[in-house]
């Protein structure tokens, strides 16, 4: 690919680009993850863990698709030693994936799956704290560090097994599972979830084990980028660069799902950040893994881009409107455009006027006045840096963002221009976006969707789901489905849909409705994050769910 941003660099403030070095981890002595190794795709499988021989037969699918790590839910002591045949079944078939025990709520349950696998993911929300009740506590000083102590003592624990069986962590934080604790003193907020993992991280280089890869999910792609940039500039302050897990979490199915998990994690890796991914769709996991492995694909020669962008800038961009405010969609059509600069001055009554990085130094503001500027460019980083540049110059103008594709598949279409536009929208730049596709792929539909997966445009509901995992309790993806099916016209409306409560109420806090796995065959329904029925039986859920939506005058008669 052509890149051109040396030229652009000399009269633009100097960037430089690569991809961020973080410090080197060894999965079982088998997968390389940070430092300059290729970017490991990821899945979860979605069996019960105790049922090993189809838990090992959905890890053979993950693994002869690509995947590089396989991740299983640890609920209790049972799960963590049914790890333990499920390896060796692997093992006797040749398969040596490496084996993630995911745990929650009982730091004892890591203890014991880090002797049975490779690598051990636990949540900071939830290894010794209690599950969040959301509701705020006061600390003294001395009361937090007693808490923090008792955290270290702990962790301790963990670290002291990982370190004489060769086990990796992963410090995984979820927005959806963070601590009272945390959020009484951090608030709900990013700062909250950089500063949960940071207490781990911390323990651990005190206690010199490095063999860390952290997370610092959201299923609000938003959040989840901001949180992933605090956290990068956090570590690097105290020289503490872990390899970065990415992930949206509850991204959903179908395209909704691959767009919204394609703009956050697309969004990091344009920064350079990330080692490691999983794209969480609601679908089986062996599909996740060719969707991921499309995004790494698609950033595999960007390494040596001469460009850099400080993605945490001492002041805020000056944009040309607010960031709440709704960015536009130019369709292909006849318009009047300028693509040579020279004859702005002589024939300067078209609309439009096109910018590229070859031409961007001849212009200034008395020929911008009233016009459009098309701001065209290969990558994002060209675009977020001539964006830059205008403004710098005083262009105040509309400007709008154009990069042409030659796609025919639509999921290919669909996560290269949310890769690309996503981080853009979510930084607030571009007043407008002009996408166009020489192939077969639709583009305005996904353009609406990158746009609502950023949180800058509504044009339809909104879906929250998990993937599923060892502890859903009923079939979600058929769930997802039907109320898609039910609800598609209500524009506007966030419901979510979620396996279990370890991440549910949290990760649907902004949700307006919520159905939540409350135990086998059980369902718990939620209005704004507050539990409203609960523990109803899942052939009932559904309707009660379109009744609660009716009740709350948010349910559209469809026109007969």
């Amino acid at each position: 690919m052509n890149y051109k941003m040396k030229k652009l660099n000399s009269y633009i403030s100097p960037f430089k680009y690569s991809r961020l070095k973080t410090t080197r981890v060894l999965i079982g002595g088998k997968v390389v993850i940070g430092d300059s190794a290729p970017i490991i795709v990821q899945s979860m499988v979605t069996v019960d863990t105790n049922k090993i021989i189809e838990s090992t037969e959905q890890t053979l699918r993950i693994a002869n698709a690509g995947g590089g790590l396989v991740r299983f839910t640890a609920q209790g002591v049972k799960e963590a030693n049914a790890l333990k045949l499920i390896r060796e079944e692997l093992d006797k078939i040749g398969c040596n994936v490496p084996l993630v025990a995911d745990i929650h709520f009982n730091p004892k349950v890591s203890m014991v799956s880090a002797q049975n696998v490779e690598k051990v993911r636990i949540n900071p929300g939830n290894f010794i704290d209690p599950r969040a009740k959301f509701k705020h506590f006061e600390y003294t000083e001395t009361e937090y560090q007693q808490e923090l102590q008792r955290l270290e003592d702990t962790f301790l624990e963990l670290i002291n097994i990982c370190k004489e069986y060769k086990t990796a962590l992963r410090i995984g934080v979820n927005h959806g599972s963070l601590s009272d604790r945390i959020m009484s003193r951090y608030g709900d907020t990013p700062e909250g979830m950089v500063e949960s993992a940071m207490e781990f991280l911390r323990i651990s280089k005190k206690y010199d084990f490095n063999d860390i890869v952290v997370s610092i999910k959201s299923s609000n792609t938003v959040v989840m980028v901001k949180s992933y940039r605090l956290l990068v500039d956090a570590m690097a302050k105290e020289n503490l660069l872990f390899p970065l897990h990415l992930g949206v979490t509850e991204a959903g199915e179908g395209s909704d799902g691959r767009i919204r998990s394609a703009v956050g994690i697309g969004a990091l890796l344009n920064d350079g950040i990330g080692d490691t991914i999983r794209v969480s769709l609601t679908e089986e996991p062996e599909i996740e893994i060719p969707v991921a492995q499309k995004l790494v694909d698609y950033y595999s020669n960007r390494e040596d881009l001469d460009y850099n962008f400080n993605f945490l800038p001492s002041e805020p961009y000056n944009f040309s409107y607010p960031i709440e405010n709704i960015p536009f969609i130019i369709l292909d059509k006849k318009e009047e455009f300028i693509d040579n600069i020279d004859k702005v001055y002589t024939e300067g009554s078209p609309n439009y006027i096109w910018v590229s990085a070859e031409n961007i130094k001849n212009i200034d503001s008395t020929f911008c006045k009233d016009k459009k500027i098309v701001v065209v460019g290969n990558t994002p980083q060209e675009h977020r840096a001539m964006f830059l540049y205008l403004r710098e110059k005083g262009i105040n103008e509309k400007i709008i963002i154009f990069k042409e594709y030659d796609e025919d598949d639509q999921e290919t279409f669909d996560l290269k221009s949310s890769a690309d536009m996503g981080g853009l929208l979510i930084e607030g730049i571009g007043d407008g976006f002009w996408l166009r596709n020489k192939g077969k792929a639709k583009v305005y539909s996904t353009l609406l969707t990158i746009m609502q997966a950023s949180r800058r445009r509504t044009s339809k509901p909104e879906y929250i789901s998990c993937p599923a995992c060892g502890r859903t309790m009923y079939d979600i993806q058929s769930v997802v489905k039907k109320v898609k099916e039910r609800t598609s016209h209500l524009k506007g409306i966030k419901i979510a849909v979620m396996g279990c409560i370890v991440n549910g109420p949290g990760e649907m806090a902004d949700a307006d409705y919520g159905y939540i796995g409350a135990g086998r065959g059980l369902i718990t329904l939620y209005y704004k994050a507050q539990p409203v029925e609960k523990n109803i039986p899942q052939e009932e859920a559904l309707d009660r769910l379109i009744s609660l939506i009716k009740e709350h005058g948010d349910w559209i008669e469809l026109k007969k």
